[in-house]
């Protein structure tokens, strides 16, 4: 059928190491992502108009600007700016990191913003003071309410780190292009099996992240459903 190139040599086994490396970018930017976005997060809900309009223009900064341009800009420029050759890797993550702490701090605020006012009243009723009430009772609610974005958030970083190949990361989609460009004249039918198995190697990492990010909204719904007829 075409795919025998697919069990010759180490070929399965480079597509898993390439599969590595993407997996690597990915869970760096999001630890990395994580808590600075739950920072901007928060402090997108002070009542500071400076603090305010910082943060805004760099989330609109970084949502206007295609990725694969804040990829160049951070590979490329660190250079020519700062003198600082990073790797691949490191501008890929720092690339990364940049765009999910700007998209998630935007949930937050978002989620923070959206806790019904009643949750401050009976927290101060209770005795709480405002800073209580924001560490033990709000801030606790929205990032419970924010996980199934978050989850689809680290879905969308994980199939854009493809874009790494570009600046030389050698990620499973690189590898892929490489045993194609290996295979091509013994093999017409290379690149079809080649993406094949990478669309797989996706699916498998993304499937259960979509399932996760699935499961828990519909939780989210039911405890929310639960707590409006209590």
């Amino acid at each position: 059928m075409g795919a025998e190139f697919l069990f010759q040599g180490a070929t399965i086994e480079r597509l898993l190491g390439g599969l590595l490396v993407t997996m690597r970018i990915s869970l760096f930017s999001v630890a990395f992502s994580i808590p600075l976005g739950i920072v901007m997060g928060v402090l997108f809900t002070r009542k500071n108009r400076v603090l305010h309009v910082i943060l805004s223009f760099y989330l609109n900064f970084i949502r206007v600007m295609p990725q694969l341009v804040l990829l160049f800009l951070v590979f490329f420029g660190s250079a020519t700016s700062i003198g600082i050759n990073f790797s691949g890797e490191v501008a890929s993550v720092i690339a990364f990191t940049l765009w999910g702490t700007a998209e998630l701090g935007d949930l937050v605020r978002a989620a923070i913003e959206a806790t019904p006012r009643q949750q401050y009243w009976s927290a101060y009723v209770l005795g709480l003071s405002r800073r209580q009430t924001f560490r033990h009772v709000i801030l606790p609610q929205a990032l419970r309410s924010m996980i199934p974005p978050c989850v689809n958030l680290i879905t969308r970083i994980v199939k854009t780190t493809s874009l790494c190949m570009l600046i030389g990361v050698v990620e499973v989609v690189r590898v892929g292009q490489q045993i194609i460009d290996f295979n091509r004249f013994e093999y017409p039918y290379a690149a079809l099996w080649t993406y094949a198995v990478l669309g797989l190697l996706y699916f498998a990492v993304c499937w259960p992240l979509s399932r996760l990010a699935r499961w828990l909204e519909a939780n989210n719904s039911l405890r929310r459903r639960h707590r409006e007829r209590h």
